[in-house]
């Protein structure tokens, strides 16, 4: 393709490549010939094989375990594009690591979250597409414009499909893990067109909380938690543990991002959620696979974002109900 004077060129680092391949095969091209490689002492090496003179250039790379290897193979890439005279150099970040360190919770607390936009800006990115940020104002820490992606819509199409076929949507509620995602899963049930109830928890050290109180009625319900990500599972099966004492009939979990760190497979082997949906913006590699674990495409969606920025088209229409059925082919 070619447009305003730019081809469109995808090259991919080595966090996520099939996504990468899959979002080069919805637009039609292919992968750009390159190697990412590291050396013996550690340090990473990137080599570009195809000229990017003048280009539009999308770099897919999630920041994902290992988190601080997959960002320096993103930084070099782009400066590689960068000094290659690449025309317009745009960072794809399906899942954005660091996101959680967004703000100082104690006194001299770094903002790591701001830190890492700095370097990807430094680096020689001129734009940011994301998806799912776990704090949305995390957009204003950048100086160039970002794209932020929602996955919900993804999760809520997915989940209306399945409870028809199983036969009604009556007799679920959705719940907000806790009382900062209550927009997002206000949202979430107004797809679904469901009611919401609330976790209160209150978090000791990082990736440790406890239930305080469930604000909502889940007595006899089908309870679905709505959540950014899941990384060692604690918050998410504790706070499902506690619906079930409250009565809940079963619990399915919703996320975009599958971290699943640490202790994280052990929970889900558990069977206190009896599903887990995911997207795929961070593989999930075979140890990590599990029947109760269901993941879907993000790669049309992608596909579709990184059109709509080579063609200077509105993201706004992304998730209209017309295009929605396009995004939902290959789920």
């Amino acid at each position: 393709m070619n447009l305003h004077g730019r081809d469109i060129k995808i090259f991919s680092c080595n966090s996520h490549p099939r996504l990468a391949q899959e979002i080069a095969e919805y637009l039609g091209l292919k992968v750009g010939n390159s190697e990412v490689k590291t050396f013996s002492d550690g340090e990473t090496s990137v080599s570009l094989y195809d000229s990017v003179r003048g280009s539009d250039v999308f770099v897919i790379q999630s920041t994902c375990h290992p988190v601080n290897d997959n960002l320096m193979e993103l930084l070099i890439m782009i400066d590689a594009l960068k000094r290659a005279s690449a025309g317009r150099i745009t960072a794809v970040i399906p899942y954005y690591g660091y996101a959680r360190q967004d703000r100082k919770a104690k006194g001299r607390d770094p903002i790591t979250a701001k830190l890492v936009a700095d370097l990807i800006t430094a680096a020689g990115a001129d734009r940011i597409l994301t998806m799912d940020l776990h704090a949305p104002q995390i957009q204003g820490f950048f100086n160039i414009p970002v794209d932020h992606l929602v996955g919900s819509p993804l999760l809520a199409s997915f989940l209306i499909k399945k409870f028809e076929e199983e036969g009604s949507l009556s007799n679920r509620i959705v719940m907000s893990p806790d009382i900062g995602s209550i927009k997002r899963a206000r949202e979430f049930a107004s797809r679904l067109d469901l009611p919401i109830a609330i976790i209160d928890k209150r978090r000791s050290n990082p990736n440790e909380s406890q239930v305080m109180n469930i604000i909502g009625d889940v007595r006899d319900k089908h309870v679905i938690i709505l959540d950014d990500m899941v990384d060692t599972g604690g918050t998410l099966f504790h706070a499902a543990e506690a619906i079930k004492n409250a009565g809940a009939l079963s619990v399915t979990a919703a996320a975009t991002h599958a971290v699943l760190s640490g202790p994280a497979m052990d929970y889900v082997r558990s069977g206190i959620i009896e599903e887990l949906i995911f997207l795929d913006t961070i593989p999930l590699p075979p140890e990590k696979h599990d029947p109760r674990i269901t993941v879907l495409p993000v790669s049309a969606t992608f596909a579709d974002a990184i059109a709509r920025i080579y063609s200077d088209k509105p993201m706004s229409t992304l998730f209209d109900e017309q295009n929605l059925p396009n995004l939902l082919k290959s789920i």
